[in-house]
């Protein structure tokens, strides 16, 4: 199958449509990881991705009288574009079935391909089964976006590329991973030709299905998926795409949000392009696995697989980079309400660069400050808080608190004694109308909504927090809500941030 599969590659037809992408060196960020770092600039293929090499190697394998049924496929972005300028290009029809949640820019994106946009449910899940019953109804083919030979073999040839355009000796090759295509079809041609070289798999740490199955031995599915690496957002990895992971995948490493935006702006610094999340994907992972093995010194490439990149994004990423470099820290300072306090503790901060500050009176015998500081290592802040903490003001890090840096930072001042019984908790809305009417006709009407914080982050769903009155007595059924709802949540009631800055005291 290994043969089969260079072999299929080495005679895929991507490039009536795909462009031979360049290999580019990050000066910066090489000097800053102490490695050779190349970036694989897949952003620059026409629809922005990968996603256009398998697409069109599936469907350009297709006989005419087939392509003249139609094709079906299901997705959330660039596999659709990838599928929609394929069938412009060979001249057939394309159904494209959509999430009723995919931002405008995606769907106007494919449309304006001349294929027909099929808006349904909310997950790539009902996606794929109403476009598979479409297919076979239609009598159209459907088009898979990772687990199909033909696929997986159009993008394989972006390793071949890689091994032209880089002959001499390479460690590591770093490859975002969703559904598995790119990661298998690559590694299934390195380990066939360049044994030598490690093939490192890079998924985000709330959609970590390639993760979880290699390390059980089987396909596993995940209950639910983090979506701010929306390309990726892959419940379970196809069979094939697995399979060939279990026999040529080196290792598959994990990286959370902060360090995606982290690596967007890395990218950017090199060469001035922004990625999406899942474009950054691979960079991330890189410079965390270098980090890990203490590597230095070495050839390292990752793929920057897309820039389908929303406009309105771009504000919570920069936001995010700093934390993700570790080049800021957010904290929550007590101090006591008398003259002077204020003055004591910036003379403690020093010569620090202040990233955000925000105070308010708290009571007559102390107030919170939430403040952010550029640091140069994470051990400053540890040497900081003992420091504050010896001259009587106790300090609180809270640059790991997902609460804290999405809403407590927008909300510092709003405390609340008389809010009995709240309970606070944090949502992701799907950005679709009647949402948040889904959410109200779902509550009790014994129940308050006594905070809400809602910001949109350019996003396929928006993060809420919610603060809402529920008696003891209403736990069972405060419960049942939470589960009919079906919106991802976390319980934040006992969150140290809310305690400080939101909480009765």
């Amino acid at each position: 199958m290994t043969k089969d599969y260079l072999e299929r590659t080495l005679s895929a037809r991507v490039y009536d449509v795909a462009i031979e992408s360049p290999l580019e060196f990050a000066p910066n960020l090489s000097r800053r990881i102490g490695n050779h770092v190349y970036f694989k600039r897949e952003d620059m293929q026409p629809v922005f991705s990968f996603k256009i090499r398998g697409a069109y190697n599936k469907m350009v394998q297709l006989s005419r009288a087939t392509l003249d049924r139609g094709v079906v496929a299901a997705s959330a972005g660039n596999h659709a574009q990838g599928v929609a300028l394929a069938a412009q290009h060979l001249q057939c029809r394309a159904t494209i079935v959509m999430p009723a949640t995919a931002p405008r820019i995606k769907v106007d994106a494919v449309s304006r391909r001349g294929a027909e946009v099929v808006l349904v449910g909310e997950s790539y899940s009902d996606c794929y089964e109403h476009a598979t019953k479409l297919a076979a109804e239609t009598g159209a083919t459907f088009v898979h976006p990772y687990d199909d030979p033909d696929v997986i073999a159009g993008q394989g040839t972006v390793a071949m590329e890689i091994l032209r355009q880089h002959p001499d000796p390479l460690h590591a090759v770093f490859i975002p991973v969703g559904g598995g295509g790119l990661l298998a079809g690559m590694a299934a041609y390195i380990k066939r030709l360049r044994p030598d070289v490690k093939v490192i798999g890079v998924e985000p740490t709330d959609a970590n299905a390639m993760y979880l199955s290699l390390k059980l031995g089987e396909r596993i599915t995940l209950p639910q998926v983090g979506i701010f690496a929306d390309g990726v957002a892959v419940k379970q990895v196809g069979e094939e795409t697995f399979r060939l992971s279990q026999e040529f995948v080196d290792d598959v490493i994990l990286v959370d949000t902060d360090a995606m935006c982290a690596a967007i702006k890395d990218v950017f610094e090199d060469n001035r392009s922004i990625l999406e999340p899942a474009g950054a994907l691979a960079i991330a992972g890189m410079k965390a696995w270098a980090a890990r093995e203490g590597v230095q010194g070495q050839t390292l490439i990752a793929i920057a697989s897309g820039a389908n990149m929303n406009f309105d994004r771009l504000r919570y990423v920069a936001e995010q980079a700093e934390m993700g470099e570790q080049r800021e820290a957010i904290m929550a300072v007590t101090v006591p309400e008398q003259p002077g306090s204020f003055r004591k503790f910036c003379s403690l901060i020093g010569a620090r660069n202040v990233t955000e500050f925000n105070y308010r009176y708290g009571s007559d015998t102390q107030a919170h400050v939430f403040v952010g500081l550029s640091i140069q290592q994470r051990s400053e802040v540890v040497e900081l808080i003992e420091k504050l903490a010896a001259e009587g003001l106790p300090a609180l890090d809270l640059t790991d608190n997902e609460m804290a840096k999405l809403h407590i930072r927008h909300l510092v001042g709003g405390q609340a004694p008389q809010a009995l019984h709240e309970r606070v908790i944090r949502f992701e809305f799907p950005e679709r109308p009647g949402a948040l009417l889904n959410f109200l006709d779902g509550m009790s009407d014994n129940w308050n909504i006594s905070l809400f914080h809602y910001r949109n982050h350019g996003a396929d769903y928006g993060r809420v927090l919610v603060g809402i009155q529920v008696p003891p007595a209403d736990d069972t059924q405060f419960q049942d809500f939470l589960s009919r709802l079906g919106y991802p949540y976390w319980i934040e009631t006992e969150n140290q941030a809310y305690q400080l800055f939101l909480g009765s005291n």
